[in-house]
């Protein structure tokens, strides 16, 4: 496994109309590190985002697609994908705010 810091692990937000609408009920999508596991993504979020609390973690692994160029066949990159719920009484991540 990998020495992640904290602000290794977050790659960038997710924004989908469906990430968007979970977003009501304080859900969050990030891309992430693929050997991040979901307590050090929990410390990432509550690190860089100051007030937040993370009450629930899931993630998903997305294999990369296979691509073709003529004769020559291979694959694009794996994706890790984390879904962050946050307490009731936690703040809001600013970044999504003005979406």
């Amino acid at each position: 496994m990998a020495d992640l810091k904290y602000y290794d692990i977050i790659q960038k937000p997710v924004i989908t109309e469906k990430s968007m609408e979970a977003m009501g009920e304080k859900k969050y999508t990030f891309l992430v590190h693929t050997d991040a596991t979901k307590g050090q993504i929990k410390e990432a979020v509550e690190k860089l985002f100051e007030g937040t609390k993370v009450a629930k973690v899931n993630t998903m692994n997305q294999e990369g697609k296979t691509r073709r160029r003529g004769r020559t066949s291979g694959k694009t990159a794996k994706t890790k994908k984390a879904i962050v719920k946050l307490t009731e009484d936690s703040k809001d991540i600013e970044i999504f705010e003005g979406l």
